[in-house]
């Protein structure tokens, strides 16, 4: 071979060598630590409710973190600090609402880097691991550490960070079952579960506390000769008797006395019965089992004589001028929409402003059927076309679109670039289109307008079409609110009814 040819061979290897690394991007390419200045960076701390080998709390993880990003001069916004306390990273069913928010502001491009006490903080299960990866590819993300950092694009440091999740993940594998092993230990030993204090026993179940012992004994005694428990807790409240954590009386927290199996010395072991437990009863076992037969019956007569559900067609309209809540459907031998707060707390003051249900619907199906008389759906206005100038600029947007599409399929453009310039490209696309938006689902009223509309509503309430009246209702009215009574007596007070109209067409 001539020399000129070889000279000629080796520059083409050249240039393919370089445009290759070129084309590799950042994940060939190793930045150095001065390049990070003034980068973004976000900041993940968690502690686990279990005891983990390393129990450093959150405060302090997040003032190390704080040093690192000083030292690195990196730039942690405080929306960019993120603290799951008391989570457990290695149950999978657990919910870790800082992790998911961290991810993310992370797939949005908005940090570069993630600054975490030690990898096994953020997580503890290799499918987290691949999420974060997922993500880090579009990203350019730089994992820190305490004491090192990981290049996410980097594949040896991908190796290192799958192995050290694995260990942790084994770690929590390990904790677990010797938990498990422990608590079958306790149970055969007729010991009592650990947790929170109960009621009528100190921390430990197993020494009984004769004040709270006298009180689990007059809630059973006082229940089998029919005193109620919503009765009950309000006696306690109001003698300011404290549960366990030292909160008011309420009558779940009375029917967890009744159904408490330790007051009469019953270990249970995931949700059976195993047998007599190694501590004091409060209560005998004849009268918690008289107790239990006591519930069963009452909650079987209660659920008999339950009423088919009515439907309340004013759902989710009616608000309450006293205090702006939506008033709620309330059943019994009256139903009425009622302003209740969803609580058992007996020491929260409440409104429980009433009105009755179908009178109530009756005046406002009658305001809605004289409006459907008068409208007129030729008035409705259409999607409305845009200027000729507007429409060339969205054309043009769109090809652009199909331009870095094209571009992106054939690797000319890194993800991240793409989805950023697609963005760009969107939002004028979409601030054009606004302005054919007008207020819809005008089709729910196909049918109902006109001179024969009150004909139709009849026709919709023997077909009890329920759900469409409702529909019909709420794009008719804002709301329907409901002032406080001026006069008393079984006459109605339709003064206290203010209708609020949605404007039907903008």
């Amino acid at each position: 071979m001539a020399e000129d040819d070889r000279n000629q061979q080796t520059d083409a290897q050249l240039r393919r060598a370089l445009r290759a690394r070129q084309a590799a991007g950042t994940q060939r390419t190793k930045k150095h630590r001065s390049d990070w200045t003034g980068e973004s960076a976000a900041i993940y701390c968690r502690i686990s409710h279990v005891n983990d080998d390393d129990q450093t709390g959150v405060e302090r993880q997040e003032r190390i973190c704080r040093d690192v990003a000083d030292r690195l001069g990196l730039i942690v916004d405080e929306d960019q600090v993120f603290v799951d306390n008391n989570r457990s990273a290695w149950q999978r069913k657990r919910k870790r609402p800082g992790w998911d928010a961290l991810l993310s502001e992370a797939s949005k491009g908005r940090t570069r880097h993630v600054l975490t006490y030690h990898p096994d903080r953020l997580m503890r299960q290799p499918r987290d691991l691949e999420e974060l990866l997922q993500i880090a590819d579009d990203h350019d993300i730089t994992l820190h550490g305490q004491a090192n950092r990981r290049d996410l694009a980097d594949p040896d440091d991908r190796f290192f960070l799958r192995i050290e999740v694995a260990h942790a993940c084994r770690s929590s594998d390990d904790t677990s079952r010797r938990l498990i092993d422990s608590m079958i230990d306790r149970a055969q030993d007729g010991r009592p579960h650990t947790g929170k204090r109960r009621y009528g026993y100190d921390k430990t179940g197993t020494v009984i506390i004769p004040e709270e012992a006298a009180i689990v004994r007059e809630i059973f005694t006082r229940y089998l000769d029919g005193v109620s428990p919503v009765q009950l807790a309000k006696e306690l409240y109001h003698r300011g008797e404290k549960t366990a954590e030292g909160r008011n009386w309420s009558p779940p927290r009375v029917r967890d006395v009744l159904g408490s199996r330790h007051v009469s010395g019953i270990r249970v072991f995931r949700g059976e019965e195993i047998g007599d437990g190694e501590w004091p009863a409060i209560i005998d076992r004849g009268m918690w089992l008289e107790a239990q037969t006591r519930r069963e019956y009452r909650a079987a007569q209660s659920a008999n004589g339950k009423r088919p559900s009515r439907f309340y067609l004013l759902r989710g309209v009616v608000t309450c001028t006293g205090c702006g809540r939506v008033m709620a459907g309330s059943g019994g031998s009256r139903p009425k929409y009622a302003c209740i707060h969803r609580t058992h707390r007996l020491d929260v003051p409440r409104c429980n402003r009433v009105v009755s249900a179908p009178i109530l619907e009756d005046f406002v199906s009658e305001a809605a059927v004289n409006l459907l008389e008068r409208l007129d759906l030729s008035e409705a206005p259409t999607s409305s076309e845009l200027p000729e100038e507007d429409r060339a600029a969205v054309e043009a947007d769109r090809r652009e679109l199909d331009e870095l599409k094209d571009m992106w399929e054939n690797r000319e453009l890194k993800t991240r670039e793409y989805r950023e310039m697609r963005k760009t490209v969107e939002a004028r696309i979409a601030e054009v289109e606004r302005k054919m938006i007008v207020r819809p689902t005008t089709e729910v009223l196909e049918g109902l307008v006109g001179p024969h509309a009150r004909e139709r509503w009849e026709a919709l309430k023997k077909a009890e079409d329920y759900q469409r009246m409702n529909a019909v209702i709420c794009f008719l009215f804002a709301a329907v609110k409901i002032k406080e009574a001026t006069r008393r007596g079984r006459q109605f007070d339709y003064g206290r009814i203010d209708i609020e109209q949605n404007p039907i067409w903008n």
